[in-house]
């Protein structure tokens, strides 16, 4: 009689774990739109809507992880229709990662159960960036990633290595990507150069990783002692507090012998864009990405012209640039630095760390 009733409860618990809801056999999915706050600005709203299905020549993908950029956190912040845009109604986040659960009929480069993440833009497969490549940003007008189900094009993915989780994944696509092409598509970097990063967040943590393993020399600065302490461990050989030091620049010059640095990922802008320049060598590159700190102020070009130096604009890049990434990484099995995860529910948590910046690496959303 024990055995009957222990098999009956058995049976009972499969039958409730079989009738637990997925967003994979439901014919509505949750996901995160820009919404309407009180204050005029976008806010973070959870909607419920109908699943989405492929077509003929799309992908459908499970998110299993997302991650946050400051991108995503300066649009959430913006006042509705600046720039005469509304975001209201688009799913926001670039960045995600998961499985294909579906494919159309046309579709050749992936199978049902590939674990996969996206390309920060939809229509960017090499070469140069166009106008139609940055117009297919995703978290804009284009589909975001904060999403249980996504449907996307087949060219609008890769293939994520076995040895990275569904969260190392996602946190990839425009941080590290970016990184990756202000050092190496557009940098050449080479062995035994000195790299200059701002600041600890995923662009400059991924820059000390990448110049360090490609036999570079990073020197970071951030107004955090155990973040510079963090980056040493990471690979730094210098590093420099520019809230103890307002001359930071020349103390980065001092690192490098008073040569200057050969590579500059500029992601400040008013507040640095004008040191890190001091800070470049003869020769040097620097890859404007961001703008952390404001627009950035008129080049001094007397400057500029004394270094002969380049300047490259980023776009993230192309989906053939995040393969040879992965490429790099796989090789030398390297992991991203994730500060922290939240839950899908917990997505303004998320954006709440992402605002007061006490973080380093990347922020996680899991789903």
């Amino acid at each position: 009689m024990r055995s009957t009733y222990l098999t009956a409860a058995i049976t009972l618990i499969a039958l409730v774990a079989c009738s637990e809801p997925d967003a994979q056999s439901q014919e509505t999915i949750r996901q995160y739109q820009f919404g309407a706050g009180d204050d005029g600005r976008y806010a973070l709203v959870l909607r419920e809507v109908p699943r989405p299905e492929a077509g003929p020549d799309e992908v459908l993908v499970r998110i299993r992880a997302t991650s946050l950029n400051r991108r995503d956190y300066r649009m959430l912040n913006e006042t509705i229709g600046q720039n005469g845009v509304d975001r209201t109604g688009n799913v926001i986040l670039s960045d995600g990662a998961g499985d294909v659960i579906a494919v159309g009929d046309n579709v050749t480069r992936w199978s049902v159960g590939d674990r996969v993440a996206g390309t920060f833009f939809t229509d960017w497969d090499d070469g140069k960036v166009t106008p139609a490549a940055r117009a297919s940003a995703r978290g804009l007008a284009n589909g975001g990633m904060l999403s249980e189900i996504i449907v996307t094009l087949e060219n609008a993915l890769v293939s994520i290595p076995e040895y990275l989780s569904y969260e190392e994944a996602a946190a990839l696509p425009c941080a590290a990507v970016t990184a990756w092409s202000g050092l190496f598509t557009t940098g050449d970097l080479q062995p035994g150069e000195y790299v200059l990063l701002e600041g600890t967040g995923g662009v400059s943590t991924f820059g000390v990783l990448f110049a360090a393993a490609a036999g570079a020399q990073p020197i970071i600065t951030s107004s955090s002692n155990d973040k510079l302490a963090r980056a040493r461990e990471l690979g730094a050989v210098g590093t420099v507090n520019y809230r103890e030091d307002e001359q930071w620049q020349q103390t980065v010059r001092e690192l490098t012998g008073g040569v200057g640095v050969d590579h500059v990922l500029e992601i400040g802008g008013r507040s640095t864009l004008p040191r890190a320049l001091e800070a470049l060598r003869m020769h040097g590159h620097m890859a404007l990405i961001g703008s952390v700190t404001g627009d950035a102020p008129p080049i001094d070009t007397a400057v500029l012209r004394s270094r002969i130096g380049s300047i490259s604009t980023i776009s993230v890049g192309s989906r053939r640039d995040f393969e040879d990434m992965l490429a790099f990484m796989e090789e030398r099995q390297m992991r991203p630095i994730i500060d922290s995860t939240f839950t899908f529910d917990q997505a303004q948590e998320a954006f709440d760390l992402m605002g007061n910046g006490s973080f380093m690496g990347k922020i996680v959303i899991t789903m």
